[in-house]
């Protein structure tokens, strides 16, 4: 059972504070914790449970906001982290974003939003589509109609059916004109490469989107060609369970409009679409710098969006880098970005330059770690592919249609 929620901002103010329970968490918990951030670093960022003198405290961090919620009794830690994580999410959805200035401006919905997601500290509705039956989400309009009639509030005056329905995450007798659905693989490329070209690790996580406008209450089955390559799946609540345990089969009602249907892991792969080759050799004051990209197996599809960013080391004084493709950049933090864009058909792209180090250094010790970015419309780079969709319960023939997407992740190449 939550006792309390915060969310304070990346100087560690509190922006809001929704206590959930008759027990009353005061502020000062938040001070010990921000102390805790400002002597231990940013890494205890990154750890999601902390154990205070006297609460337990679980942080989720989104956009620069961490959303900090308390407890005095013994619950499951996975419950609370997951439900943070939803707040973000359906927080981002209202709002179009999430940062300080957004927050600030619509703190009447946001709490409106925490009255409905949770109730004496245990997890209520948390499902979107719902929610925005309950509470209209912010727009000019709304935001005129407060100004005149005094009544800031968004909420509806009727309880939505979804309620009361077996479904509760799709709204009851829907109508469309034309019924259609759209499954989307979106996946991401961790990899890290070693100084020598070995592949370190090389992984996807790859989410499987859903876009639903279909009447009535239509039954769906997604079924993949080679399932047995997902690990570490995660379910939308409108997933039978049974069904995928037995066949690894996709069962479900869906939602109305766009929901993640389900998200996973692909480990172990050998293979990465793109190379970077990084040479340094520095020697009296300065060094020279190289860096290749080229297509190392080709995905059928065009490689676009290609970025290469790395910082300097604090040791180089200045930089005169260029390109024979792209657009080479150094920011005044030392960020240096190189905008490739789509690879060209006639040559590799590759970057070379000088560095001037400090006065008294004559080798680089530090080297940089390169960040790569790219995409590839059309293909999932998992190998994970769609059989069929089937759907049933709908009054006429639906429209159905299919996308892949590869993006790079964490993908880094150390020099």
């Amino acid at each position: 059972m939550l006792q309390c929620i915060f969310l304070l901002s990346d100087s560690g103010e509190v922006m809001l504070e929704k206590q959930l329970t008759g027990h009353q968490v005061d502020r000062s918990i938040c001070a010990w914790f921000w102390d805790q951030i400002l002597t231990q670093g940013d890494s205890l960022k990154l750890v999601p449970v902390i154990a205070s003198p006297t609460h337990y405290l679980f942080q989720v961090v989104r956009e620069g906001i961490t959303f900090l919620a308390c407890t005095q009794v013994e619950m499951p830690p996975l419950m609370a982290i997951e439900f943070l994580c939803r707040v973000a999410d359906v927080l981002s959805d209202y709002l179009d974003g999430l940062n300080e200035d957004l927050i600030k401006d619509n703190f009447v919905i946001v709490y409106e939003i925490l009255d409905e997601m949770i109730d004496n500290g245990f997890p209520l509705t948390t499902e979107p589509n719902i929610l925005r039956e309950m509470i209209a989400p912010p727009n000019l309009v709304s935001k005129v109609l407060s100004v005149v009639t005094g009544n800031s509030s968004n909420m509806s005056n009727t309880l939505p059916g979804a309620t009361s329905s077996c479904v509760p995450w799709r709204k009851t007798d829907l109508k469309h004109t034309s019924n259609e659905v759209y499954v989307d693989l979106v996946e991401e490329m961790d990899a890290t490469i070693s100084r020598d070209g070995t592949l370190v690790k090389c992984e996807i996580y790859g989410e499987v989107q859903v876009n639903s406008h279909l009447s009535g209450l239509p039954d769906l089955t997604l079924l993949f060609a080679n399932p047995s390559i997902l690990n570490d799946v995660r379910f939308h609540p409108c997933v039978r369970l049974r069904p995928w345990e037995a066949n690894q089969i996709l069962s479900f009602v869906p939602p109305d409009g766009q929901f993640k249907l389900m998200s996973y892991r692909v480990k172990k792969l050998k293979n990465t679409p793109i190379y970077v080759k990084p040479q340094l050799t520095s020697d009296l004051g300065t060094c020279r710098i190289s860096v290749l990209v080229g297509i190392r197996n080709d995905p059928g599809k065009a490689i676009d969006s290609v970025t290469v960013q790395f910082r300097l080391p604090p040791c180089v004084v200045s930089s005169d880098l260029s390109s024979n493709h792209g657009a080479v950049n150094v920011l005044a933090d030392k960020t240096c970005s190189w905008t490739i864009g789509r690879f060209p058909k006639d040559k590799a792209p590759s970057m070379s330059g000088t560095l001037v180090l400090e006065t008294g250094v004559e080798r680089l010790h530090v080297f940089p770690t390169f960040q790569v970015a790219f995409r590839i419309m059309g293909v999932a780079l998992s190998g994970l592919k769609i059989d069929k969709l089937e759907l049933l319960n709908l009054p006429s023939r639906p429209y159905k249609g299919f996308r892949a997407l590869t993006r790079a992740g964490e993908f880094q190449v150390r020099s």
